[in-house]
């Protein structure tokens, strides 16, 4: 199908995309990647007066390091997550997982940025981004203000990125040495949203778990932080029964929609085996 009719605008700053939003209010819309927002166009379940288009931003871009924290622009496209010598050393669990997404030709046009504002709990960057405790830094008409990822999702499609802001950066501690992770993503076919997916960061100390997250795609309204799974493993050995202890808590909370992807029961049990898989490997890769 063909969109309605829109204005195009292309700022070439931050603080200019913002006047924009300011001035044109809730008929506007941002673009970035445009994968999520153009289909969405096309079949007239968006239909935004104002296209704002912030790829001619160059500050939106890049990977860089400071003060021991991974700094990614928000429009820093998914194959750069996956080329980066600074997230392949200090975030390896993006690197491997922005392989997992959709295919080549959407990775190199598919922004971190705009998977995450977007909202759908099919897209991997929520969960991936509580997993690793990352933070956003949001610019509006009052200045600039970070927030974290965990409790920046509050339902599908609705974040706490007001309607005049523009998420600048994506911030991450790198892990520290001995960290292990892990993300498993259940799917159809190449390219499909996650049937269940979770997300892993994890340490040791001997045989006991010393810190974990864990966080689950794609089986409720939004991405989910399994805090109860995380509490049946801290500070716990790491044994069979342990992992099925944090299994079934992190199933508990699962809220699925039916799809064509599976009905409820088999989403919530597919979300279980990919967190026993996830802790398996990411446990594995602990030094």
């Amino acid at each position: 199908m063909i969109p309605p009719r829109f204005e195009y605008h292309a700022p070439k700053s931050v603080g200019e995309a913002v006047a924009l939003l300011g001035q044109l209010g809730s008929d506007a819309k941002l673009l970035a990647g445009g994968h999520s927002l153009l289909p969405m166009m096309k079949l007239r379940f968006a239909q935004p007066a104002h296209l704002i288009d912030i790829n001619r931003i160059p500050e939106l871009r890049g990977i860089r390091e400071a003060g021991g924290q991974v700094v990614i622009g928000a429009m820093t496209v998914e194959n750069d997550l996956i080329t980066s010598p600074i997230v392949q050393a200090k975030l390896p669990l993006l690197a491997e997982a922005a392989k997992l997404i959709a295919d080549p030709q959407v990775r190199n046009r598919g922004t971190i940025g705009g998977d995450i504002a977007h909202g759908d709990p099919g897209n991997d960057h929520p969960a991936l981004s509580i997993a690793i405790e990352a933070s956003f830094v949001l610019e509006g008409p009052n200045g600039r203000r970070t927030v974290a990822a965990d409790g920046f999702f509050l339902g599908t499609y609705m974040t706490l990125l007001e309607e005049n802001e523009v998420m600048v950066e994506i911030h991450a501690p790198a892990f520290a040495q001995g960290t292990g992770w892990a993300y498993e993503k259940l799917k159809r076919k190449t390219g499909d949203w996650a049937t269940a997916g979770c997300a892993v960061v994890m340490r040791k100390s001997g045989n006991t778990v010393s810190h974990v997250r864990i966080a689950l795609t794609n089986v409720a309204p939004t991405a989910l932080r399994a805090e109860a799974a995380e509490a049946a493993l801290l500070g716990q050995a790491f044994t069979p029964a342990t992992v099925q202890a944090a299994a079934d808590a992190a199933t508990a909370i699962c809220d699925p929609a039916e799809d064509l992807r599976g009905d409820a029961e088999y989403k919530t049990a597919m979300a279980g085996e990919m967190v026993k898989r996830a802790l398996a490997k990411a446990w594995a890769r602990c030094a």
